[in-house]
């Protein structure tokens, strides 16, 4: 017996392994059985109506089973649904055998498919709990709409069977046949309701149910309405095997499921339930009026009339709410805030509130670099921070792009200043994108009411102009000020220029040179980005940058600057043979540094130009490395794999940890000029520059000191053993052909011609 078991057990892996070919071999069997109906017309064949039929079903059964072993007992979905067929088999296998025509021997596969109907809904049931925790109203009225309109139709359709009823008995038999299309027909409808809320992949599947209940319950309404005159043996009898074999089909499909899938509550498929249900109802109240109906069909279509309203208006009310909210964020859009606080500034006009427009800092190159999901993901964070932040009476709503604005309620200026720093400080909280934790802040401009404003329009320009001025001063937060409105002005035509300076070559490099203190030769340059405007003359970088940062063109910038500083090196390196090659630095933003793939660009900028890697430098912040240490430590090892030297710029003024000097791939430090500037006279100043230098150096770093202005400086620095140094003593930041003729008359200067 154990033997034999584990034969068993062993077969019956073997079958549930082994891919489709029972499905296949199934429906072949189907095929045939269904030819043969059609071929042999109203014979009867022992063959074809009773050994075909019982093998072919049979099979139907063993496609079932080897679904449940496949996917195990635990899919209770599968076995009901198999232990359905398997009993409307039996129930078939014993019609074909059973004893007698008695009354009792007839009521026997009745009740095998009371229990099929009874199982396929348990299983149902059991399918729409494990996907869905709990069905929404909308799909059980949905549902209910389906089943009223197909219960109106079929009694409509049925109408001559139940008014032909002579006696109790005979009424109560056709009751009871007529209650399987009835409930197959409602079970119909309702997995159709549930399949329409389904994803495309699963509503597939179900459909094979839904179409195959369909078969079966459109072959139980044909055999009702031919009555007697059905015989046995006939194309009819495949309407049931064809009806159980898609439900057969259904379950091997739901047994290979491997994942599950998002909802489409908003398809087409959603509402295409209740639109046929109603106007199966309207048309059975329309054939009412020209023939006898039921009056039951006529309840049941009025019913789903009725209840088919509740979800129109229910759509409604959902059209309108989405009307009003941002479909990323959740949030109230820009409609809503502006009816809202419309309505409230009408309602309380003397109220003091105030009106906060922010904006996400770098946020384009968020997009640009990490792409789209990652920024989305970003604006719903900063969302969900800043309803941390508000009180019960204030509004948050989102204006679309990487803009919110907050209205304050029955708040002053200090207040709305203290809500404005609580808000940056929520926003400087490291956010965790692509498995990357990026630092970003934000940008407030706060507009009073009444007094700055009496009106949502008014309050929004002027929080516009204070949102960026508090950008361009990098002050996080600024409140309107009546002068504000021409530095707005000035800020837009500036912005708009902006762009027209990168297409036309208005922004051009010059280069500041850094000297060998202990040589006094010319060991590099600093490329500076200059803006030669065409009205306005030579831009500094502090007059633009905020803008370029504003407007998401840092990428283009730097690409500009790299590709016209590394032109220049291709220039001097093949001018200067036999030299040691010129190394030029470029700064780089931390926007810049979140482009995942900037090494590879800038491995292609030197490629093209045919230079080693050794003749550029890249200065970058302390802010960059302390933000995403992981994300630093990868994207500068990349750079350093091909040569290029990386260079702390403004060193001192950030971050107090120092690990990040231990642990990634640094060449040099750029001692911040605020510590050089007072090092003559500031004894503290002299000794903080002569412990950096002495840290670099036990670092095995380079120490470059910036803002040399005068000889006492520079004699300070050698003395301290500084590495290099940069300033105006030395030389301004000019264009190359100046620093060309600089270069040449430094090199007479400090070689002369022997004589």
């Amino acid at each position: 017996m154990t033997t034999l078991a584990r034969r068993l057990g062993t077969f019956v892996r073997y079958v549930a392994s082994s891919g489709n070919w029972l499905v296949w071999f199934t429906c072949l069997l189907l095929s045939a059985y269904t030819v043969a109906l059609v071929s042999q017309g109203s014979e009867f064949s022992p063959f074809v109506d009773v050994w075909l039929a019982i093998i072919t079903k049979l099979s139907l059964v063993a496609v079932a089973w080897t679904a449940v072993f496949r996917a195990g007992f635990d899919r209770l979905e599968i076995v009901f649904s198999a232990s359905a067929i398997t009993i409307v088999v039996a129930a078939d296998s014993y019609a074909y055998f059973r004893p007698d025509d008695s009354r009792q021997s007839q009521a026997l596969p009745d009740i095998g498919y009371f229990f099929f109907y009874l199982l396929i809904v348990t299983a149902i049931v059991v399918l729409a709990r494990r996907q869905r925790r709990a069905p929404g109203w909308p799909v059980l009225l949905e549902g209910a709409i389906g089943i009223l309109g197909a219960g109106s139709v079929l009694a409509a359709l049925l109408t001559p069977i139940l008014a032909s009823a002579g006696t109790t008995i005979e009424a109560g038999a056709t009751a009871v046949v007529v209650t399987y299309p009835l409930f197959n027909a409602m079970l119909v409808l309702v997995i159709a309701g549930t399949a329409a809320t389904q994803g495309p992949d699963p509503r597939r599947r179900w459909m094979l149910l839904v179409l195959g209940l369909m078969i079966f319950s459109a072959t139980e309404i044909v055999y009702l309405r031919i009555g007697d005159a059905y015989v046995m043996g006939t194309s009819l009898d495949a309407g049931w095997a064809i009806g159980l074999g898609l439900v057969a089909v259904w379950i091997d499909a739901s047994s290979r499921e491997t994942e599950t899938h998002g909802h489409a509550q908003d398809s087409v498929a959603a509402v295409a339930v209740p639109i046929v249900s109603t106007g199966a109802g309207l048309g059975v109240l329309i054939l009412a009026s020209q023939v006898p109906v039921t009056g039951v069909a006529i309840a049941l279509a009025a019913t789903a009339l009725a209840l088919a309203s509740l979800p129109l208006v229910s759509r409604q009310i959902v059209l309108r709410r989405q009307a009003r909210t941002d479909d990323l964020t959740g949030l109230p859009n820009r409609r809503a805030l502006y009816g809202d606080v419309t309505a409230r500034i009408t309602r309380e006009p003397r109220r003091r509130r105030a009106l906060l427009l922010l904006d996400l800092d770098r946020f384009k190159e968020v997009n640009d670099s990490l792409g789209h999901n990652a920024g989305d993901r970003l604006l719903v964070q900063a969302g969900i921070r800043l309803s941390e932040q508000l009180g019960e009476q204030d509004l948050l709503a989102r204006l679309g792009g990487d803009e919110f604005a907050i209205l304050l309620d029955d708040v002053g200026h200090a207040e709305a200043v203290d809500f404005a720093i609580r808000v940056r400080a929520a926003l400087a909280v490291p956010f965790i994108l692509e498995g990357i934790a990026l630092q970003t802040g934000v940008s407030v401009g706060i507009a009073l009411y009444p007094e700055q404003g009496s009106d949502l329009t008014g309050l929004m320009r002027k929080a516009d102009m204070a949102m960026y001025k508090a950008k361009s001063t990098r002050s996080g937060h600024h409140v309107y000020r009546s002068n504000d409105d021409s530095h707005g002005d000035l800020r837009l035509r500036t912005l708009s220029e902006l762009r027209l300076a990168l297409e036309d070559d208005q922004l051009i490099v010059h280069y500041q040179p850094k000297i060998d203190l202990a040589s006094g030769s010319v060991a590099g340059v600093e490329a500076l980005v200059r803006w030669q405007h065409p009205t306005r003359g030579l831009l500094f970088p502090d007059q633009f940058l905020v803008l370029i940062e504003e407007a998401g063109l840092m990428h283009a910038l730097t690409q500009r600057v790299l590709a016209v500083a590394l032109d220049q090196a291709k220039v001097w390196t093949a001018a200067w043979t036999g030299d040691l090659p010129l190394s030029i630095a470029v700064n780089l933003s931390a926007s810049s540094l979140v482009d995942a793939e900037l090494p590879e660009r800038i491995d292609t900028l030197l490629a093209e130009r045919g230079l080693p890697g050794s003749v550029l430098e890249l200065e970058i912040t302390e802010d960059f490395l302390m933000s995403d240490r992981d994300r630093a430590r990868d994207i500068l090892a990349r750079l350093r794999a091909n040569d290029i030297r990386i260079s702390i710029d403004d060193f001192g003024t950030g971050y107090s940890s120092l690990a990040y000097l231990r642990d990634l791939p640094i060449d040099e430090l750029k001692l911040d000029q605020s510590f050089v500037f007072p090092l003559k006279d500031d004894p503290r100043a002299a000794a903080l520059v002569k412990s950096s230098i002495e840290l670099a150096h036990g670092l095995g770093l380079r120490m470059v000191a910036e803002g040399v202005e005068n000889a006492a400086t520079y004699e300070a620095l050698a003395g301290f053993g500084c590495d290099q140094a940069q300033g105006y003593f030395i030389s301004r930041p000019i264009p190359a052909d100046a620093f060309d003729r600089w270069h040449a008359d430094r090199r007479s200067v400090a070689e002369p011609v022997a004589t």
